[in-house]
């Protein structure tokens, strides 16, 4: 029996989207869970609970694939582990130091940068219509995570604490999508991920320990052990999702849908905390959640 290649590519696209679709939702609900947990722990002690959770549960499935990378493989996930780190401290330090409705959008602008670096690297490329919906679900991400339309102007807000550390955070987010991309390409995305949630979980226990707060860890997990194993689980799962994804479509769709799960965290903060939608950030959702469905219709064919 003969195979289509033209249904082929459709179900192998249409993959593809399926699971940058199941990032998105990952990382929508995912955030909105890291946000509580952080609020009962810290920042850091949070990230390691979730790279703890990568690297036990993904563990069984990589044992054997860790013994048979090539050095150029170990290279590239140093490198990526470095960067995720790197990435991870410059956005908390952001969030930390800055207001959350003037760094927020600045985060989002590792979209275009992900993109940008999926072109010109992996020398993908994309149609007029994709580059078109690209832009729409950029500019609707950055108007639905902006409280106020005065935070769009960026030139002047350079010196509000936490805008350089975000814009710096953002380069570092959109290297770490293009990096887990090609990993999961080149080496497989169970092996990326458990090897930069391993990293993460290494270098914060590092953290802690110097900060004498490893010790704490035990009795914070008990404060809400149901709720922290949850986040470790649906941030995970946004990863290999991710990951798998760009295996069967371009990173650059791929980080264009599940991007929009800045759109989801915020629309559930917004619903938790009944506060009222400004007319900028309406349109900003119509057009993100509108421009994921038309870009991943276009690209499922």
């Amino acid at each position: 029996m003969s195979t289509n290649p033209e249904n082929y590519f459709s179900m192998h696209n249409f993959l593809g989207i399926i699971l940058a679709l199941t990032a998105l939702l990952c990382w929508g609900f995912g955030d909105f869970f890291i946000q509580k947990v952080t609020r009962i722990v810290d920042s850091y002690k949070t990230l390691f609970f979730i790279g703890i959770t990568g690297l036990v549960i993904l563990f069984p499935f990589v044992q054997h694939e860790i013994f048979s990378l090539k050095p150029v493989n170990w290279l590239l996930l140093g490198l990526l582990g470095v960067i995720v780190i790197f990435a991870a401290l410059f956005d908390f330090e952001a969030l930390r130091q800055g207001k959350i409705c003037i760094v927020e959008p600045l985060l989002g602008i590792e979209l275009p940068i992900t993109v940008g670096l999926s072109v010109i690297l992996a020398g993908e490329r994309l149609i007029p219509l994709q580059w078109l919906l690209i832009a729409v679900i950029f500019i609707g991400i950055i108007l639905a995570v902006t409280m106020h339309h005065t935070h769009l102007h960026y030139h002047k807000r350079i010196y509000e604490k936490g805008v350089i550390l975000a814009g710096v955070g953002a380069i570092g987010m959109a290297l770490t999508n293009f990096l887990i991309g090609i990993s999961s390409q080149q080496i497989s995305p169970l092996m990326t991920i458990w090897f930069t949630h391993t990293a993460a979980a290494l270098v914060t226990a590092i953290i802690l320990i110097y900060k004498h707060e490893f010790k704490n860890i035990w009795p914070d997990l008990k404060k809400s052990p149901s709720l922290i194993f949850a986040t470790g689980v649906i941030d995970n799962a946004a990863w290999i999702a991710f990951g798998y994804a760009t295996t069967f479509i371009p990173i650059s769709i791929a980080a264009s849908i599940s991007e929009s799960y800045i759109v989801l965290a915020s629309a559930l903060g917004i619903c938790v905390n009944r506060e009222k939608l400004k007319s900028h950030q309406i349109i900003g959702i119509i057009l993100a959640i509108g421009g994921v469905l038309l870009l991943s219709i276009l690209t499922s064919k």
